[in-house]
């Protein structure tokens, strides 16, 4: 079992920044990918970005602005999102996966204004 915590989300006005956390604690060995997925009311969740061996992955409308980072020693990891756009407004889940099993954090709401 494992459980995950977010923070970091807010209000903040377009062209901003937030950094988000999520830590992960309980059977946390073998967690082979963590990323963090958003979504916005009337819409799919959708993949924001995910790390695994090191690697990055992220969504188009999202590319040169976030920045998905893991501390392996904390199993924690983090969104650095820039150049915030009202776009981007949205409940961010943060995901891990252990043996192919998903598991959820509680979300954060991220709020940019106009």
């Amino acid at each position: 079992q494992v459980q995950l915590v977010e923070s970091g989300g807010g209000l903040v006005q377009a062209g901003g920044s937030l950094r988000l956390s999520c830590a992960a604690s309980g059977s946390t060995f073998g967690i082979t990918v963590m990323g963090w997925y958003r979504q916005a009311p009337g819409k799919q969740r959708e993949l924001v970005a995910s790390t695994h061996n090191g690697g990055a992955n992220y969504a188009d409308s999202v590319k040169g602005r976030f920045t998905i980072s893991r501390d392996y020693a904390k199993n924690i990891v983090y969104l650095q999102m820039n150049t915030l756009k009202p776009e981007d407004t949205a409940v961010y889940y943060c995901n891990a996966v252990v043996s192919w099993k998903d598991y959820w954090g509680q979300g954060t709401q991220v709020t940019v204004s106009s």
